[in-house]
């Protein structure tokens, strides 16, 4: 009896491993090798340093996020507009001139509006935006996936984060 059953389980084993990888394969945008592992640093580094300074959690990258930041940011290709994709996480967005930025580039663009951001009142100051930060610091955000592209003609580069909770209720504050 245990004959029969056992090249049906190796059997849905090797399937298994097989679907799995394939999944796998075809879903992840950022392999890990070492170049992609340093996009990720670039983009998790100085925001969770923006967190580590309030005490919080870091974010952790999150494959899912990054593929829906990659599919957002290849539409964005094309006119390289500052855009939200209006989709169900929270989201940060920059562009700039040039082929150049990177992604510790945008997010230093993004957790410098610190210095905008008043805790007491939870508003910015000076009519500046600060909603970017206080996204990155959101209390509840855990997971976070980005993505880069280099807009067609020469309009510069997107970049874009997706969070997860996403943060930035209005009436709430962000910790």
């Amino acid at each position: 009896m245990l004959l029969p059953k056992r090249p049906l389980i190796i059997l849905f084993f090797i399937l298994n491993i097989l679907i799995s990888n394939s999944i796998n394969a075809l879903t992840s945008p950022i392999r890990k090798n070492r170049t992609q592992n340093n996009v990720i640093s670039q983009f998790l580094t100085l925001q969770n340093k923006a967190r580590a300074a309030l005490r919080m959690p870091p974010l952790v990258w999150d494959t899912g996020l990054a593929r829906y930041a990659d599919l957002y940011a290849r539409q964005r290709r094309q006119d390289c507009l500052l855009k939200h994709s209006n989709g169900p996480f929270g989201e940060n967005i920059f562009w700039g001139s040039g082929d150049g930025w990177t992604p510790a580039q945008a997010s230093m663009a993004w957790v410098a509006e610190q210095r905008w951001y008043r805790y007491g009142s939870n508003s910015c100051t000076g009519g500046r935006e600060c909603g970017h930060y206080t996204q990155i610091v959101w209390k509840k955000t855990k997971k976070v996936g980005c993505a880069r592209v280099t807009c067609f003609g020469g309009r510069g580069v997107f970049i874009t984060c997706n969070y997860f909770p996403p943060g930035n209720y209005i009436g709430e504050k962000p910790y």
